[in-house]
């Protein structure tokens, strides 16, 4: 053998041979980062296999600490695989990148996810990829819209910004009829409010192909995390988007993974929180002059509240959940400037995209904008939207009262 006390200094602390015990257990699982994986033979290098998660061969496919995530968000979600990507966004462009090719089409919801619905009428169309958008709360608007070439329906479990709670299983069951593959932005309800794939609660009769989730919000819960997961229950289909998923090298950071390894267990009690502040909340607005409607599914006056409480209302003993997000329609007698008004005069409230964390956000919105077909549903006037932290409910009040007063005396 070779005398390694010969060696250089530098050469000896990089090879250093001393490896700890393994028996080393805590509460957080340890964090593995590593771009190399070492490999103890020329075989071992050849037979290996990462697709199935049984060993590692490249950081990018996999460390001990990332599948210890999916694994952990796939029994979050009810899913059987999860693919973890370095934002919402990108698990959202993942997946229609990973099944839809040129010639075929994809439907959008007309309420679902600004970027989502960006990435599609500019990215997609650019690769031959054709799409519609659906009124989600019209079931026959989204049958007339399937055609042959449909191959992809996205869903979104409230509409972004507006909040309209769509008829969810009706969507799906239609989808399946038809043969086409339904994906889900379930960043809403973050596995708590719903079983996305168990939509009956029968044991999965009928629910979602896939599921995109953008863990930025509540499974981080800091607003210092940006990544996502694509989950499904269909090896089969798991299988077609990480391969796309690794042709496109997509993968995140250690670090960032144990920020999400230790805020998982305390998410059902953050969603709880957030969600109990924001109905409290969102009652008392409804009581204000300036405000003509709110929009938040849990309140019996919301668009699609039926839909909301036949697939969410039997959570948290009959209560239902409903996360921390909701808008409202300000009179539109007040013009821009005066929301806009509103908005600065808030001090608890930070102006800020996101939500899920612990500090309170608001967003006006312009929604004609947003959207491309009718929304009747919605009254006239200014929606404005609220993300609920993890503030006190009265402190809150009290800021929004003085805002109000400020900007709407």
């Amino acid at each position: 053998m070779t005398d390694t006390r010969s060696r250089d200094l530098i050469t000896q602390i990089v090879h250093h041979p001393y490896v700890p015990p393994a028996d080393f257990v805590a509460p957080q699982p340890p964090v593995h980062k590593g771009s190399t994986v070492l490999f103890p033979n020329v075989a071992a290098m050849r037979e290996r296999r990462w697709l199935d998660k049984s060993s590692y061969t490249y950081g990018l496919h996999g460390t001990p600490t990332t599948y210890q995530l999916e694994e952990r968000l796939c029994a979050l979600e009810g899913g059987l695989q999860c693919l973890l990507v370095p934002s919402g966004l990108s698990a959202l462009t993942t997946v229609s990148l990973a099944l839809l090719n040129a010639g075929d089409e994809v439907l959008v919801p007309d309420n679902a996810y600004g970027p989502n619905k960006d990435f599609t009428e500019i990215e997609l169309k650019r690769l031959g990829i054709a799409h519609a958008f659906y009124d989600a709360m019209n079931l026959a608007d989204l049958e007339a819209k399937i055609t042959p070439a449909t191959k992809l329906v996205w869903l979104e479990a409230p509409g972004s910004v507006s909040m309209e709670f769509p008829d969810l299983a009706a969507l799906v069951r239609l989808c399946r009829e038809r043969g086409v593959k339904t994906v889900l932005d379930n960043t809403w309800g973050a596995g708590l409010a719903f079983r996305p794939f168990d939509l009956l609660a029968d044991g999965g009769s009928l629910g979602v192909d896939i599921t995109a989730h953008a863990l930025t919000k509540y499974p981080s819960g800091g607003g210092d995390v940006l990544m996502g997961s694509i989950i499904t229950r269909d090896a089969n289909l798991h299988m077609r988007i990480k391969l796309t998923h690794m042709r496109l090298g997509i993968g995140i950071g250690a670090n960032d993974a144990e920020l999400l390894l230790r805020s998982l267990p305390s998410v059902g009690l953050r969603y709880q929180a957030h969600d109990v502040a924001a109905r409290d909340l969102a009652r008392w607005l409804g009581q204000q002059p300036a405000v003509v409607q709110v929009l938040h599914p849990a309140l019996e006056e919301a668009p699609g509240h039926v839909h909301w409480k036949a697939l969410c209302g039997a959570a948290h003993g009959g209560q239902g959940a409903a996360a921390g997000l909701f808008s409202v329609v300000i009179d539109p007698k007040y013009g821009q400037d005066a929301v806009d008004r509103f908005c600065d005069s808030l001090q608890l409230f930070k102006l800020g995209y996101s939500w899920g964390g612990p500090i309170s956000l608001v967003v006006p919105y312009d929604i004609e904008r947003m959207r491309s077909q009718p929304h009747a549903q919605l009254k006239t006037g200014t929606v404005v939207r609220f993300s609920i932290g993890l503030e006190q409910v009265d402190d809150l009040r009290a800021d929004l009262a003085q805002a109000l007063s400020q900007a709407f005396a």
